[in-house]
């Protein structure tokens, strides 16, 4: 029942993408200069962890622009984005941390590689970290552990991915007996172990698995069960993919999307400048398109899914005593986070709804002090069944042990420059954009608090406060 209330009463907001796509913009601007309404989140004795500023390459579709570059290409080109945006002393930074999922073999400690190829000291340390789709959100995290603890004063956190070129291994049969033959002595042994390498199952390459190795399960088919079981229909998810291009679309345009920093590609003419991934389409483009898993009657499509995306981001992140010192004016403060796990079967997908009420908790807040949300789009299904499960008593109470839900999100603070969906969703590098963009709108649209959740392979979810930095 509460699933039906929650559609019915949000069918106005999740009908007619294009009025709704418009109305969410309008009333994001007309919230600019909302006086904060509580104090802030500072604690005793703890050191307070600014954000000075966060930034991106564009985020492009895998196979098109980046694709003859490698992965430390591309977070090394974030990292000096990072650098002239600051004007930051390359010898100014204590450590680097660099989320990523899918590694080239070749550069696996990349943040390493990346900041050395940047021209940061080689006395920098870096190390990576990850953690599917919160990789980079691991990255801040770990870097708020370094410098609230005190060991750190100023620390840089990103990620990258690069899908265009994933590593397919040899199959693990034709790696034992190449292994074999580089120890055999003899050739009737050499003869012999060639001639194994020679058959089907020796030469099938191991390719990189999109499956979840605990329940062998594509994200997708994972996806298409969740909304069968919180009744969203395919129209609500084509509708709230519909709008997130809209938006990232208009915000683009505006030029709100301040975080791009341009790359220009070694033997390419232009600058690259934009994301590419962002394509408005009638409604009437989008129901045309057949399910992408679940054949032939699941709801998700190549439209209302993230596509795969070559990408990196980089963020300054100091205590609030260094940054001032060398003068910068931060954008926030980074608050509370939450990690959240559950079952990566059923609810691989639910890690905002899990990580919400948690980290409202933990940073005492309620729903309705938070003046912008930013959540990880992985499909328009997974974000409509999180906003469901919100507003669900039932499944506060069978699967949360809450007395109550926690509600919805007002959608009209909600990824009001558009997400995953439409920009992209590069896995290792959109925790910084998440962030980021939290920071950025809540100096824009004049709130104080904003909230940054996202869901990640595993079944793991995050949530983070995110607190604007006072106007002085």
């Amino acid at each position: 029942m509460a699933m039906a209330l929650w559609a019915a009463r949000n069918v106005s907001l999740l009908s007619g993408a294009k009025a709704l796509g418009v109305r969410c913009i309008s009333v994001s601007f007309a919230h600019q200069n909302v006086a904060p309404s509580r104090k802030t989140l500072s604690k005793p004795g703890v050191r307070n962890v600014v954000l000075v500023e966060g930034v991106r390459i564009p985020f492009l579709t895998s196979g098109t622009t980046y694709v003859n570059l490698m992965p430390h290409d591309l977070a090394r080109n974030a990292l000096l984005g990072l650098v002239k945006r600051t004007n930051l002393s390359k010898d100014a930074v204590d450590y680097i941390i660099m989320g990523t999922v899918i590694q080239e073999v070749k550069t696996s400690n990349i943040a390493r590689e990346a900041s050395l190829g940047a021209g940061f000291s080689d006395k920098i340390p870096a190390h990576t970290v990850t953690q599917a789709c919160i990789s980079s959100n691991q990255a801040i995290t770990s870097a708020i552990g370094l410098i609230a603890s005190g060991n750190c004063d100023a620390v840089i956190a990103g990620g990258v991915e690069f899908l265009s070129d994933a590593p397919i291994r040899l199959s693990r049969k034709m790696r034992k007996l190449l292994l074999s033959l580089n120890k055999a002595k003899k050739l009737p042994q050499k003869l012999s172990l060639i001639s194994q390498m020679l058959t089907p199952s020796s030469l099938t390459p191991d390719l990189p698995s999109v499956s979840e190795f605990s329940t062998g399960e594509t994200m997708g088919h994972s996806a298409d069960r969740l909304t069968s079981a919180f009744s969203v229909s395919r129209q609500e998810q084509d509708e709230y993919a519909q709008r997130s291009h809209m938006l990232a679309q208009e915000a683009s345009d505006k030029g709100l999307l301040t975080d791009i920093v341009p790359y220009k590609v070694a033997g390419k003419a232009e600058m690259v400048v934009k994301d590419n991934g962002i394509r408005p389409s009638s409604m009437e483009k989008l129901q045309k398109l057949k399910p992408a898993f679940i054949k032939p009657h699941g709801t998700i499509t190549a439209a209302n899914s993230s596509f795969l995306t070559d990408g990196a981001s980089a963020c300054l992140l100091m205590s609030e005593e260094k940054a001032l010192a060398m003068g910068f004016k931060p954008k926030a403060y980074l608050r509370d986070f939450v990690y959240v796990s559950q079952d990566p079967k059923d609810q691989l997908l639910l890690g905002p709804a899990y990580a919400t009420p948690k980290v409202l908790e933990k940073a005492g807040l309620q729903l309705s002090d938070i003046s912008v949300f930013e959540y990880h789009e992985a499909f328009a299904g997974q974000i409509l069944a999180n906003l469901k499960a919100m507003d669900s008593d039932w499944f506060a109470k069978t699967y949360m042990g809450r007395s109550s839900k926690v509600g919805t999100p007002d959608l009209s603070k909600f990824n009001l420059w558009g997400g995953s969906l439409s920009i992209g969703h590069p896995f290792g590098a959109t925790g910084v954009r998440l962030v980021t963009t939290a920071a950025n709108r809540l100096h824009k649209e004049g709130g104080q608090y904003g909230l940054v959740a996202a869901c990640a392979a595993g079944g793991i979810g995050h949530g983070m406060i995110v607190e604007a930095y006072p106007v002085k």
